[in-house]
């Protein structure tokens, strides 16, 4: 993806957050559980979240006491996860691209980016990650693909949708099983910052009527670049094929991945 086509898309997340707040899942309990031996989170214990969104991670992270800065470029998206995260005063949210954000003199014992890291520029962001940590900071890169399972076959009968729709598809594309998806931690793993990269790795279902599933799909940015005509033309197709042969509803079948590194010293 070249650095244009990436800030092309990575600004479509700002255009509806009260949709992306509404639509998008949260991630796996068993992960913060997971973070939390890791890492002692509390009030002794400083955050530098990157780009938050609306606060699906930072929420959960706010609730233990930790003092948490969240760094995000949408204005809007900004705006409501201050909104989420009133009960939290040890809490704040930036506006700001992490790019360009100055680093505070106090570095920080977790930088946390669910779902995110990949929309920050690869030439800097393992760097600059590792200059606001302290030694033996902990560095943690959430993401999450959506692999084989749940309606599998309902994912295969889209397929033709999108096709049709986004002549950028793949022809005959089909979702792979997490087992079959290796992790992607060449890039901590050879940056000179980090030690030794551990990957953790948790596979989730969720259960869509047919308006949520929309409304997710919504959210995504190769969905929203779509010219608004072919837009609307997939979405009304995924929508009649859930509700006429699938009663409904579709299963989706999600894995995260919990990728972690201590700052050397």
């Amino acid at each position: 993806m070249t650095e244009t086509s990436r800030e092309r898309l990575r600004a479509t997340f700002t255009e509806d957050a009260e949709l992306y707040d509404r639509a998008r899942p949260g991630y796996p309990n068993r992960m913060y559980e997971d973070l939390s031996g890791l890492v002692t989170l509390g009030p002794e214990c400083r955050i530098l979240e990157l780009g938050c969104g609306t606060g699906q991670a930072t929420v959960p992270l706010a609730a233990t006491g930790s003092r948490l800065t969240a760094v995000e470029l949408g204005p809007e998206m900004a705006g409501v996860a201050r909104r989420n995260l009133t009960p939290y005063p040890r809490a704040q949210v930036v506006v700001g691209a992490f790019e360009d954000w100055p680093l505070p003199p106090d570095p920080f014992d977790l930088v946390f980016a669910a779902t995110s890291f990949h929309w920050i520029d690869p030439a800097v962001r393992a760097a600059r990650a590792a200059d606001a940590l302290r030694p033996r900071g902990l560095l943690a890169v959430v993401s999450t693909r959506h692999v084989k399972g749940g309606s599998e076959e309902f994912f295969a009968d889209v397929q033709p949708l999108y096709e049709h729709f986004d002549p950028a598809t793949p022809p005959g594309l089909r979702l792979s099983p997490a087992a079959d998806i290796a992790p992607d931690d060449a890039e901590l793993a050879g940056s000179g910052r980090f030690g030794p990269v551990e990957v953790r790795r948790y596979e989730w279902d969720l259960t869509y009527s047919s308006r949520e599933y929309l409304d997710v799909l919504r959210t995504y940015s190769g969905h929203r670049a779509l010219p608004a005509p072919a837009r609307t033309g997939l979405l009304a197709g995924i929508a009649d094929l859930i509700d006429h042969r699938y009663g409904g509803s579709i299963t989706k079948r999600y894995l995260t991945e919990l990728m972690t590194a201590e700052r050397l010293a």
